[in-house]
């Protein structure tokens, strides 16, 4: 294997820690990080699997965008998008959406569709996880 490609200064174990990130990453946002936690120690499986999508790293998280959620949904479901919610597309039925992160359209579609909030909330309006579903 080559190494003239790369900067000199680098060591060996940078150049493998810096490869294995994607294996382990290790946020630095103290919100994702206190959400990850938060997650992780529920009782609800839909909000541990959550969390495992957000421990990736920031290119592997999912982003959907709202015509994913209007294929993927039924009229009155309450979604969790563990990443980012993109506003290409519409909503034709109403539902919740809790997202990480989202778009400016697509916070203001959602909550014109039904609800948008963000998961650290809706942790907090259901707790066990009854009738969430992942989208990703």
């Amino acid at each position: 294997m080559s190494l003239s490609g790369l900067q000199p200064h680098l060591k060996l174990g940078q150049l493998l820690l810096f490869c294995n990130m994607d294996a382990k990453a290790d946020p630095s946002n103290p919100v994702l990080v206190d959400l990850i936690e938060e997650l992780e120690s529920s009782d609800a499986n839909v909000y541990r699997e959550a969390a495992e999508f957000l421990g990736k790293v920031n290119r592997d998280r999912p982003e959907v965008n709202l015509s994913d959620l209007d294929r993927n949904t039924e009229e009155g479901d309450t979604v969790v998008v563990p990443g980012k919610l993109l506003g290409s597309g519409t909503l034709g039925h109403e539902l919740e959406v809790a997202a990480f992160k989202a778009s400016r359209s697509a916070r203001q579609a959602a909550d014109e569709a039904g609800e948008f909030t963000y998961i650290e909330n809706l942790v907090e309006e259901r707790p066990d996880g009854e009738g969430v579903k992942i989208v990703v």
